[in-house]
């Protein structure tokens, strides 16, 4: 995995509960996890982060589960997020990762995603640069300006590249998004 900062300083985490939410979903980023390391489409220094809007809430696995080995309780439910006061409240045990405010605002801006993989890696996002539309500028992950300049390219497209950061593929469903992630990932190769 790579050396960096996975959670977000700037953001407060209340834990409402320690314990493993019991979201039907989770299952699904536990199949997502084992199917990517299976396929071998990840590279190791790859920080996979995905989230899947459940109702209002947010499930995400935490910052310290690597994709291909995650377990049921690595996964978060991210119950509310406030922007301006920066505070997370969370079911689980995992701390968030820092790109979780960047998640919660994609999926409560936009009623057609309900999934999000989010590949953090320099080296995809350099060999993806030239064939998904990139963002502009680059904003330190997990902040608000991140989550604006990602908005703008989701208007016209469901892939991305993150500016010296990674990619992120969105979709109405886990399955759409990971089957855009693999297309992509598969023709970059």
């Amino acid at each position: 995995m790579m050396n960096r900062n996975l959670t977000n300083p700037g953001v407060q985490t209340i834990f409402v509960s320690k314990e493993q939410s019991n979201c039907p979903l989770i299952p699904d980023i536990v199949r997502f996890g084992k199917k990517f390391k299976d396929l071998g489409v990840l590279e190791d220094t790859t920080a996979a982060v995905v989230s899947l809007k459940y109702g209002k809430r947010l499930l995400i696995n935490g910052s310290s589960s690597n994709i291909g080995d995650i377990q049921i309780d690595d996964i978060l439910e991210i119950v509310d997020y406030n922007p301006t006061k920066k505070i997370i409240l969370a079911i689980g045990s995992k701390n968030p990762y820092i790109e979780t405010p960047v998640h919660w605002l994609i999926h409560h801006a936009r009623d057609d995603v309900n999934a999000v993989i989010h590949l953090n890696s320099k080296k995809l996002a350099e060999r993806l640069a030239k064939k998904l539309p990139t963002t502009e500028k680059e904003e330190p992950p997990g902040t608000f300006e991140l989550a604006k300049e990602v908005l703008k390219i989701l208007r016209t497209s469901k892939n991305l590249v993150i500016k010296n950061s990674g990619v992120l593929f969105v979709g109405n469903s886990l399955k759409e998004a990971e089957d855009s992630a693999l297309i992509t990932l598969r023709e970059s190769l």
